[in-house]
Order: C-alpha cells, then sequence, then structure tokens
C-alpha cells in the first residue's frame, strides 16, 4: 500500500468516524480522528477508541483481509485527536467527514467549527443518513465545496458510496470525492438530493415487506430469510435491480403488480406509471433493445453468459453447486 496525498479528517469519534478512519488508513491515507466534544477524560476516551480500531484490524485481520504485520502500520496512519487538537488537524485536511450525530443543531455547531478552521479549498462531506444535502448546505461556509457521502456500515467492508451534492455544490467537487472514493476501491453513485437516498429506500420497502410477510404467518423468520439470501439476495448480486426487470421483462413485472394488488387489495404492490409507459414505447428489456438500460448494438447471447457465468461463480463460492450425474 502506498501512502495516499489527500490528508483525511472525520470530524467527530463516533462510530462512523472509526469506520471512515479504517477505510482511509487501509487504503494508504494519513486519517485526523477528530473528537469535538470538550471532555475531561480525553485521554481516557481517546485511548478506548484507538482500542476498538486496533480491534477491528484484528478482526480483519481474523477475516482474512489483512495480514497481522499490517495491523501496527494501519493503525499509526490515524491519529486519534482530542478536541483541544481539533482546529489544526481539520486545517490540514484536503477533505474531511462530518460524522456527528443526526441532530441539526450538533451538526450546526459542527459545521460552524469547521468553517471557522478548515481550509477554503477543503471539500466538506457529511455522512448522514437522513438530512438531505440542500438542508445542510447553509450552514456549511462555501457551500459550493459540500456534498453528502452516504456510507453504508460496515463502511470498510461494504463497497458502495451513495453521493448526493446539493443544489449550490461545485460539480468539480463532486468529481473530485468521487475520484478519491474510486481511488480507495469504493463504488460511488451520484444522486440528486432525495429522502432515503437509493439503498435505504429499497432497503425498507423490501425490510418492511419481510416483516408483514412474517406477521400474516405466511413463513417462519428462518426460512423467509433463507428465502432472501438465497434468492433475493443471491441474483441481486449479479443483476442490478432495474436490469433484473429488463432481463425478464417489463411486462412481467406490470402483470405480476397487477395480480398481487388486486389479490392483496394493497396498492403497495402497484407498479409505476413509468412501467406502463416503457410498455407503451416498446422499452420492455432485453428483448426489445430498450428498457431501463440500452440494449442497442449489444451482443445479448454474450451478455446473458457472462452474467449467468457470474451466477455460477457465486455458486462455487458459497460452496452450493449443484453435482452433476
Amino acid at each position: 500500500m502506498t501512502l495516499g496525498q489527500e490528508r483525511i479528517a472525520t470530524a467527530g469519534a463516533g462510530r462512523m468516524g472509526r469506520g471512515l478512519a479504517v477505510v482511509f488508513a487501509l487504503a494508504g491515507h494519513r486519517v485526523a480522528l477528530v473528537d469535538l466534544k470538550v471532555r475531561e477524560d480525553a485521554p481516557a476516551y481517546l485511548a478506548e477508541v484507538r482500542g476498538e480500531i486496533r480491534a477491528t484490524l484484528d478482526m480483519l485481520v481474523a477475516c482474512g483481509m489483512i495480514s497481522a504485520g499490517d495491523v501496527d502500520r494501519v493503525a499509526a496512519r490515524i491519529d486519534c485527536v482530542a478536541e483541544t487538537g481539533a482546529a489544526s488537524a481539520l486545517a490540514e485536511a484536503d477533505v474531511i467527514f462530518e460524522g456527528v450525530p443526526e441532530v441539526l443543531d450538533t451538526k450546526r455547531d459542527a459545521f460552524a467549527f469547521i468553517g471557522e478552521h478548515a481550509r477554503r479549498d477543503a471539500i466538506v462531506a457529511s455522512t448522514t443518513s437522513t438530512i438531505l444535502a440542500d438542508d445542510l448546505q447553509g450552514m456549511v461556509a462555501q457551500p459550493e465545496r459540500f456534498l453528502n457521502a452516504h456510507w453504508l456500515n460496515p463502511a470498510f467492508l461494504v463497497p458502495l458510496v451513495e453521493v448526493s451534492p446539493g443544489a449550490r455544490t461545485d460539480p468539480a467537487v463532486t468529481d473530485r470525492l468521487k475520484a478519491l472514493l474510486e481511488r480507495i476501491g469504493k463504488v460511488p453513485v451520484v444522486m440528486k438530493a432525495s429522502p432515503g437516498f437509493i439503498v435505504p429506500r429499497i432497503q425498507a420497502l423490501a425490510m418492511n415487506e419481510a416483516a408483514r410477510i412474517y406477521e400474516e404467518g405466511v413463513a417462519s423468520a428462518e426460512d423467509i430469510d433463507k428465502a432472501t439470501k438465497y434468492g433475493l439476495g443471491f441474483r441481486f448480486a449479479i443483476l442490478g435491480v432495474l436490469e433484473f426487470i429488463d432481463w425478464g421483462g417489463g411486462d412481467i413485472l406490470h402483470h405480476a403488480s397487477r395480480y398481487m394488488a388486486d389479490a392483496t387489495g394493497e396498492d403497495r404492490f402497484e407498479a409505476p406509471d413509468i412501467i406502463g409507459r416503457n410498455m407503451e414505447e416498446g422499452r420492455i428489456g432485453l428483448r426489445s433493445g430498450q428498457g431501463f438500460l440500452d440494449y442497442e448494438g449489444l451482443d445479448v447471447p454474450a451478455y446473458q453468459r457472462e452474467r449467468l457465468a457470474a451466477f455460477v461463480a457465486m455458486l462455487k463460492h458459497m460452496g452450493m453447486l449443484p453435482e452433476f450425474r
């Protein structure tokens, strides 16, 4: 691992800040994990933080992600900074991730402190999972350098980061953050400010529906989880959700949604208008060459073989490839 050029700081030394410190330290960056709280027991608190970070790294050793010889080297890249050193630590940072609790007043105080001490060219990103970038941007000095970066826990394992610029975010700032995330091996997706981002919005619907299935006595908790792991999760590890609609055909989703809405009497199963519009326009997916994605000029049989080969590889990885007899 070569040492990254950008100096990273987290404003907040809680769970998210610690996770991001590990992410960037693993990728070779120096990280200032900054505690913004005034504490009488600051040395003891920071010792606890360091202990948790080392425990996380030890866990990654046990999982085979890094070697035991990497732990000291990675941990040494993380500087745990008390409130008394916060100003100078933030002043040195190229990218600052705010990770304080999801309380507007707390975030307002954090952004005021960051604005007072950070360099004017430093990117400031909130890790909020609930508050829109547009609602936070007014709290930030130089709002054009601000955006949301929503990580999925555990951040040091999950590749995805949802990047959500606000209305006043400079597009160059979005590009810079996206490039940084790609350099450390993450998969950033850019989206406009919208409640629930992408994954939490889809995830909430799936989790609530699973809970309803259990509540209705349709299946046991164990079988519901098996169904989601070995059916839903297995397929969507290879095919994106919209890609999956195109694979089978938007017309299938249209008819299935109509049946489910009629059979249950629940309008939550009704398809959105875009499914009907796509059908009217002949955009039903692979079979028509157009769907949510564009398949014009694509070697469809080769594409299908590649995706099916990925399914086979997944089965091999899981030790579940059926035996040929």
